[in-house]
């Protein structure tokens, strides 16, 4: 007798088989899902759906606008930071090099505190047993920082992961100053005296329209500490920006702020940690180098750019994960020398989706060294102009211009005739194409592409949702002398996916001839 698609995921759990992905079936991208996962049991009355189409997260996200037009104090306040900690660790190093093989857990843009974030959490802790550690690579609180805020935005959803967590922070997090971030992973509780900024008219203006920091409430911190009070979970990192030998790995996590780029003295130190190692390196960082076909390099103050640090062969850099864009996307970047670079967007861990369909076709985008054939995004682009679509629908102003749910087979089969690509899965490219079809597609291509920066006006936002298909994701990283391996697990938020989550992308690297060099299955 057939099993019904709702039950295949326990059929396969319970023979030892493997869990189908997107790219396999509809089953495995979450679109058959006969049960909501448990997550549902985490969330309480207060875990109301995160929205950025009301005027309070758009006003307290003010500062991300100010710093553009006004003038942008980031890395001034940074360096207050850093002075007012009087590191004495001058590489802002954490050691966890005895732990050798090693595996730890990574994922991006955690912070909404609602369905989007809760789900990530039953299979981030199924797949992270084993993990010595997690890392957040931007945006850890949403929408704008603030030391009450990790309540129920950090400490209730991980006070079951048993081990420590680090991280560095994203553009959100520094609406507040930094202040909660350097409060919560650095221990901080003194904010420094900032610089005024001159009389200028524009220093003026920002500190007329500047969003200060909220100040913090004692209870709500001795409750946020007693959510993760066993010493295993304790994590303590010097700045905000830091090193970590992970086995055989060394990782560095930079502080990019609020408009990607770092400062000088954080700029000496990422030379500094990369040139005096010879463990091979993956950078960590808030802003990704590579994303939605584009190439941003990431500048230093007094020149240079992050990438040169990380292209630089005495450097051994293995490859760059970044945050800020709410899905996963891999980039392998064929070097001139004949290295192979990785390049991957993990921002999956519980923010609303960033859109996948409206990534070019990376033969075409002109970025040197990367093809289309090597490229891998979770959501699927098919997927992504489905699940758009049937948002659009919902919406009383897409009903009123004909919008209509468009199948996700269908929409691989449109999304590949549109970037001359061929579908992944097998019944997509069986599908066919109705002229309705194409209607529907075509004006939601119409509509304003996504927008960037602090007022996150409409599209992704604007067509949140927070029921199954979710299409989250995070990062477990294995790590030992002679391989290291990075599996991209999906968060559906299907019950039955839960405890054994499908795996969207699955990298390994070697090294070869004294090179580290990347397989991809």
């Amino acid at each position: 007798m057939a099993v019904p698609p709702g039950d295949q995921g326990a059929s396969r759990i319970e023979t030892g088989g493997s869990i189908e992905s997107s790219r396999e079936s509809l089953w495995g991208a979450g679109w058959r899902c006969s049960r909501p996962g448990t997550y549902k049991q985490l969330l309480t009355r207060r875990d109301r759906p995160f929205s950025w189409l009301t005027l309070a997260p758009l006003w307290q996200s003010r500062n991300d606008r100010v710093a553009r037009w006004f003038g942008d104090p980031t890395d001034d306040h940074r360096r207050a930071w850093m002075e007012e900690r009087g590191v004495t660790n001058p590489d802002l190093l954490v050691d966890h090099s005895a732990r050798d093989p090693i595996s730890f857990l990574l994922l991006g843009d955690t912070g909404e505190g609602d369905a989007s974030q809760y789900a990530v959490v039953p299979p981030l802790l199924a797949e992270g047993a084993d993990s010595a550690f997690a890392f957040i690579c931007s945006d850890v609180i949403y929408p704008a920082g603030g030391v009450d805020e990790y309540v129920e935005k950090f400490f209730r959803p991980y006070r079951a992961y048993p081990q420590p967590i680090y991280a560095v922070p994203g553009n959100h997090d520094w609406y507040d100053d930094c202040t909660g971030f350097m409060f919560w992973f650095c221990g901080a509780e003194q904010i420094p005296k900032w610089k005024r900024g001159g009389v200028s008219p524009g220093a003026l203006m920002r500190r007329l329209l500047w969003r200060h920091p909220p100040r913090p409430h004692r209870r709500r911190v001795d409750k946020a500490r007693a959510l993760r009070a066993e010493p295993a979970q304790e994590a303590s990192q010097p700045a905000p920006y830091l090193a970590i030998d992970a086995g055989p790995l060394r990782l560095v996590g930079i502080d990019t702020g609020i408009e990607g780029n770092i400062d000088r003295e954080q700029g000496e130190w990422l030379r500094r940690v990369s040139r005096d190692s010879p463990r091979p390196k993956l950078l960590l960082t808030g802003k990704p180098i590579y994303v939605d076909g584009e190439y941003h390099p990431g500048p230093m103050e007094g020149g240079g750019t992050v990438d040169d640090v990380v292209t630089a062969h005495e450097h051994n850099y293995i490859g760059a994960i970044g945050g800020d864009i709410h899905n996963y996307q891999r980039y392998p970047v064929n070097l001139p020398d004949g290295r192979t670079l990785l390049y991957l967007v993990s921002g999956g861990g519980g923010a609303f989706m960033h859109e996948t369909h409206t990534i070019p076709n990376l033969d075409h985008a002109g970025l040197a060294g990367v093809s289309e054939r090597r490229f891998r995004c979770y959501p699927m682009r098919g997927d992504s102009l489905s699940r758009f679509s049937q948002l659009w629908a919902r919406k009383w102003i897409g009903r009123l211009l004909g919008a209509r749910f468009i199948e996700p087979d269908v929409a691989a089969a449109l999304v590949g005739e549109w970037l001359g690509l061929t579908p992944v899965r097998a019944t997509a490219r069986q599908a066919e194409i109705s002229d309705a079809d194409r209607r529907s597609a075509d004006a939601l291509f119409k509509l304003a592409a996504r927008k960037r920066g602090a007022l996150h006006l409409p599209f992704s936002e604007f067509l949140d949702w927070n029921e199954s298909p979710l299409f989250k994701s995070f990062l477990h990283v294995d790590a030992r002398v002679d391989e290291v391996r990075i599996r991209c697990f999906a968060a559906t938020g299907c019950g039955e996916q839960e405890q054994a989550p499908p795996i969207e992308d699955d990298l390994r690297a070697a090294p070869v001839d004294g090179r580290w060099q990347w397989s991809f299955h």
